[in-house]
């Protein structure tokens, strides 16, 4: 495998690793200290560019290992198709340039697959990384909004407590009133008779 492909192998395993790194189940805190971690490269502008750059190579060597995968099954066919048209005698020679011409299939196949995998794991770790962030920050909101509800609800049950207390207090005057009331009606009723 060329140099260039070992490198690409390189960032397929280490983009493997960290996803694996993101999908682990990490306390909160732990989870905000790695993504914090993480994010510290990207923030620098040369890093960013650095990055592009390796992806766009990546991209590049993806091309064209997809060229080679269609110009290798285009000979591949065609020393098939000579195969059936030939003598007995000369198919030894035909055979060993078959068996040659799928180990270079191979090869061009095994390169487009990993420069496939890695950019589609790139795609997939600036996705997983960006919902991991949204999930932090909106799990931090929940328990803000969790423990401003608490607070809200005491000082709204001690509210309403106190309203409940107020409403007491008026109706036992109102009672008091009813009797009182009540009471003065006897009196007007005997005194009538």
């Amino acid at each position: 495998m060329a140099l260039y492909y070992n490198l690409v192998f390189g960032l397929l395993v280490s983009e493997m690793v960290f996803f694996g790194i993101l999908s682990l189940p990490f306390p909160r805190r732990v989870r905000r200290q790695v993504l914090r971690t993480v994010l510290a490269p990207f923030e620098n502008e040369k890093f960013q560019i650095a990055l592009k750059c390796v992806l766009g190579f990546v991209f590049v060597l993806f091309v064209d290992s997809v060229n080679r995968v269609y110009a290798v099954t285009a000979e591949l066919r065609l020393s098939k198709e000579g195969i059936t048209g030939t003598v007995a005698g000369s198919t030894a020679g035909i055979l060993n340039d078959r068996s040659e011409v799928q180990a270079r299939r191979f090869y061009a196949q095994r390169n487009m697959y990993l420069c496939g995998f890695s950019l589609f794991l790139t795609l997939i770790l600036i996705r997983t990384y960006g919902l991991v962030a949204e999930l932090l920050v909106t799990k931090d909101k929940l328990d803000n909004m969790r423990g401003t509800a608490k607070l809200n609800d005491s000082t709204e049950l001690k509210e309403l407590k106190k309203m409940l207390a107020d409403q007491d207090k008026e109706l036992e005057l109102l009672r008091e009133k009813a009797s009182y009331l009540l009471s003065d009606y006897d009196s007007e009723l005997k005194n009538r008779k």
